[in-house]
């Protein structure tokens, strides 16, 4: 060859950035100068990018990763001061030499789901450079561009959405005026010989490609007017096969081994400086992912594919709909609606618990509407508000194109074998799959069942322990001696604290510090915590523990509540953070100490194993409904034992999901009385959120009952007057429709009507309460028939509720925090229930003045109340007055955040029916499906 060739070499190895060579004719320091103030050029440039999105997003810290499969000092040396000088943040993840491809393919597969790491790079001796091994990484982490999607994107001109791979970069920006002229690249495949030319021909050479070994390989040579070369020259080449004038770039990845023996006419310096163009180029290529990766944690565009529907008539059993219908995969339905494969934990095919940290991302993200769905006081059958949120949102979204989410309570175990049944929505407005819904779902349940009774374990275990050992024995146990060393745990130095002992060594406290440490001197007589099970259960209403010989005599009355009344249920619901909700598990009350003050689970030192039980249910779980749009499920506390409503978390983070115009729809237990009335005192107070519009849930059925029909017993036929037309009956029992609606108005909130409309009611009767409603002041009344119609059966409901979240709302609180225990709840008996006064026991008396003492006077209040009647007495319908609210006695969830009064004989402990559900569940021990679920 005539003239001097240069070796222009990249740090990189293999295909996606390896050493150079450039010009025969230009000097070694022009090339140096013209590499090295290109390289200046686009690393000042790609610093000036990110420290302007850093600006922006001031906790920004992207990170690149680099895996290498060899001893390279020089490249992990290029790439940190590269780094560096830009901003970004290089760590090099060195395998050994001899690794496997299978072991290094899981080490992409852990740097692909780290979200700390927004780029991944590979530096690999070109026999690991594989498919398997560059398709491992994930698109959208490949800054060196070798992916098959990466390499299809770019030979494809899609726009801007592919990265150049460094080498191929370099080589494009050494070479100049390339139209027409013939580029042979010899012994470059792959990736890197894929980008080379596709970019060479997009500026107009034309390419050839071969081996050092072809045939034909002289005349090739001879008409090349650049030759970029893969591997070295072999020897039997002889220079003057190639045209004077010629143009050589070396790629060969040996350039940079430590084997490699460098011809002493070449110069370092040069090869370095002319490294340093490709080096630039991966953090240029970095920093423009950087920016990707900032678009990529804002608020998508849904792209959501709704399922068709095919109603049929008659409407079919709700399990047989639900098995009728193909649900998408849930990592599908989480893509459509704008959540991260890392924001999501999946459960089989059709559930995934979603992280919190989605929050973080979209927390400068605006809210949707608000929108919250009640009731009238219904019959022991329920009047459908679960269906009517899923018709609703099945509207929204599938129907009238607005982003919406559904957040439902997670049904308990016990109405499922019991007597309600599921509670998935019914007919063609369903949670799916419904038997999974209703069935252990993610686990929540038991996690709290698990958490609550392991609190419970504790309380006796301490009490029996404290009452049989000396202060010295029980420290000694306490605070034991581990490998020579006594210490506190974490836990264990708080309550020193709050104990007002300052000390940390276990060796220097007083006999009297070590008594007051180790005693709690629990009194048995006020243990308020009790075992939960999540089964309808009479007989565990009242138990005896502690009668085996081994608990020394320690007896006690006791009971189990259903798991769903429990406290960790309330705060699960409640809680706004998982640092909220292990503050909130260790402020949970047990009991009083002989002093009469309060005994909590930091006490105990059983908050962290609480907080470690419930560390996953904490998560939302992402369903779907038969029409493909999201639901979130999430707690599910009783409304007439506890305050009946489904998790702040996921209503937050559904809020943020659908964006500025979007609509969440939520639902509260049982009648506006209680669940709604919970929801704006208690549950609104918690989260600061701020609904938009209230849907109020009717029946005709309800309706004729709360006018002076017959009773209404679950799984007997209903009478005639139920199934006949009878408008005066209708009438008279919209009084109680018109009570909630004066309710809601107590909140400020417009309300909207859904009658769910049932194939015996008259079109008559649907009329008549529609008119008697916007006469009582909804903004809307509409009949809505999504049970058999699906989604396009509640439009209407749909537009009018649009219209409502539009009007101007003056939401506001029923009473101050600051009243006194006693006179909140009598503003809630009076001014909700309808009673003329309240009369409190002398035990709910004595609770009240010791849970104020204490400091919880200034706690919201969640009435323990019946939800069959307005008033105390279940049999009295319609719209009882003056009549005296009982308060039979007064419970505190200090974890939780509120003072629950018990009115009348409320049990936290339901029992099954004659007939339970459990008669018509079965199993098909060949299909394995689930049958006699409704």
């Amino acid at each position: 060859m005539r003239g001097e060739v240069l070796r222009l070499c990249f740090p990189m190895r293999l295909c996606l950035s390896l050493p150079f060579a450039a010009a025969p004719y230009r000097a070694l320091s022009g090339w140096q100068a013209a590499s090295g103030q290109a390289a200046r050029k686009i690393t000042e440039n790609a610093r000036k990018s990110l420290a302007s999105l850093k600006r922006e997003h001031p906790r920004l810290e992207p990170m690149l990763a680099i895996i290498q499969a060899h001893n390279a000092p020089l490249v992990q040396e290029m790439n940190k001061n590269f780094a560096e000088e830009v901003g970004l943040r290089v760590i090099n993840v060195c395998l050994p030499e001899d690794s496997s491809k299978d072991e290094i393919v899981n080490e992409i597969l852990r740097l692909n789901e780290d979200p700390n790491v927004q780029g991944l790079a590979l530096d690999l001796p070109e026999s690991l450079c594989s498919s398997k091994i560059l398709n491992a990484v994930k698109p959208e982490k490949d800054v060196d561009g070798l992916s098959d999607i990466n390499l299809g994107r770019l030979v494809r001109g899609e726009d801007s959405d592919y990265f150049v791979s460094p080498t191929a970069g370099a080589v494009m920006e050494l070479l100049e005026d390339l139209d027409g002229k013939t580029v042979l690249l010899v012994g470059i495949n792959g990736a890197l010989g894929s980008s080379l030319q596709c970019l060479l021909q997009r500026r107009g050479a034309i390419t050839a490609s071969c081996l050092w070994k072809s045939p034909g390989l002289q005349s090739k040579l001879h008409h090349a007017d650049v030759v970029v070369a893969g591997s070295p020259k072999p020897d039997s080449v002889p220079k003057s096969w190639l045209k004077p004038g010629t143009t050589i770039i070396n790629c060969s990845p040996d350039l940079l081994s430590e084997k490699h023996s460098y011809d002493q006419k070449n110069s370092n310096t040069t090869e370095n400086a002319v490294c340093s163009l490709a080096v630039a180029m991966r953090m240029q290529n970095m920093v423009k992912n950087t920016e990707r990766w900032i678009q990529s944690q804002q608020l998508r565009k849904w792209d959501l594919h709704c399922l068709k529907l095919q109603p049929l008539s008659p409407v079919p059993s709700d399990i047989e709909i639900s098995r009728a219908q193909s649900p998408k995969a849930v990592d599908v339905l989480a893509k459509e609606i704008g959540l991260l494969t890392d924001e999501i934990e999946i459960y089989g095919q059709t559930k995934a618990k979603v992280r919190l940290s989605l929050l973080e991302r979209l927390k400068d993200q605006p809210d949707g509407k608000y929108v919250l769905v009640a009731g009238i006081t219904p019959t022991p059958l329920g009047e459908g508000k679960s269906t009517v949120t899923i018709g609703l949102v099945q509207a929204l979204t599938a129907h009238l194109k607005i982003n919406s989410f559904a957040c439902l309570r997670q049904p308990s175990q016990g109405p499922t074998f019991g007597v309600k049944g599921g509670a998935a929505g019914g007919g063609y407005a369903q949670v799916i799959p419904m038997e999974e819904f209703n069935l252990h779902l993610t686990g929540d349940i038991h996690a709290i069942t698990a958490a609550n009774n392991l609190l419970a374990a504790a309380i006796d275990a301490r009490i029996l322990h404290e009452s049989t050992q000396s202060d010295k024995a029980l420290y000694n146990r306490l605070v034991p001696v581990v490998k020579g060393v006594r210490g506190f745990s974490s836990i264990q130095l708080a309550r020193l604290r709050r104990l007002g002992i300052n000390k940390t060594d276990p060796e220097t406290l007083t006999e009297e510090e070590i008594s007051r440490f180790v005693r709690l001197d629990i009194d048995p007589s006020t243990i308020t915590w009790q075992r939960v099970v999540d089964t309808n259960d009479r007989f565990l209403r009242k138990i005896t523990v502690g009668q085996a010989n081994t608990e020394k005599g320690f007896v006690r009355q006791a009971q189990f509540d259903i798991a769903v009344a429990s406290e960790i249920m309330a705060i699960l619901a409640l809680t706004t953070s998982l640092k909220d909700m292990k503050e909130r598990l260790g402020k949970i009350v047990v009991a009083n100490d002989k002093k009469g003050e309060p005994v909590t689970a930091e006490d105990l030192g059983v908050t962290g194993a609480l907080a470690v039980l419930m560390k996953d249910a904490i998560k939302p779980t992402l369903m779907q409904t038969l029409e493909g749009t999201p639901v979130f499920v999430h707690a599910g506390p009783f409304a007439n034992i506890a305050h009946g409503n489904s998790s702040i978390l996921a209503d937050k983070i559904a809020l943020k999901l659908v964006g500025e115009k979007g609509f969440v729809v939520t639902e509260a237990g049982f009648g506006a009385d209680i669940g709604m009335e919970k929801f704006f005192n208690i549950k609104c107070r918690a989260s600061g959120l701020v609904p938009s519009v209230v849907v109020l849930v009717a029946t005709v059925r309800a309706l004729k009952m709360h006018g002076g029909g017959p009773s209404v017993s679950a799984g007997a036929p209903l009478k005639k007057e139920y199934t006949e037309e009878n408008l005066q009956l209708v009438a008279d029992g919209c009084c109680n429709l018109q009570k909630q609606i004066q309710i809601t108005q107590l909140f400020g909130v417009p309300v909207v009507v859904a009658l769910n409309v049932f194939k015996t009611d008259s079109p008559a009767e649907v009329d008549l309460v529609c008119e008697i409603a916007k006469q009582s002041g909804a903004f809307d009344a509409v009949p809505c028939s999504h049970w058999s119609d699906g989604g396009r059966g509640a439009v209407k409901l749909a537009q009018a509720v649009e219209k409502a979240a539009n009007q101007k709302s003056s939401f506001k609180y029923l009473y101050s925090l600051e009243l006194p225990i006693a006179e909140k709840i009598k503003v809630i008996a009076q001014k909700v229930y309808g009673a003329k006064d309240i009369e409190l026991s002398p035990a709910a008396q004595s609770q009240i003045d010791r849970y104020t003492r204490q400091g919880f006077g200034k706690l919201p209040i969640c009435m323990a109340k019946t939800h069959l009647s307005l008033s105390h007495q279940p049999e009295r319908k319609g719209v009882p007055t003056g009549f005296i609210l009982p308060i039979s006695d007064v419970r505190a969830s200090i974890g939780a955040g509120f003072i629950y009064p018990l009115v009348g004989t409320m049990s936290t402990m339901p029992g099954l029916p004659t007939r339970p559900c459990f008669y018509d569940i079965d199993l098909d021990p060949i299909t394995e499906e689930v049958k006699g679920l409704f």
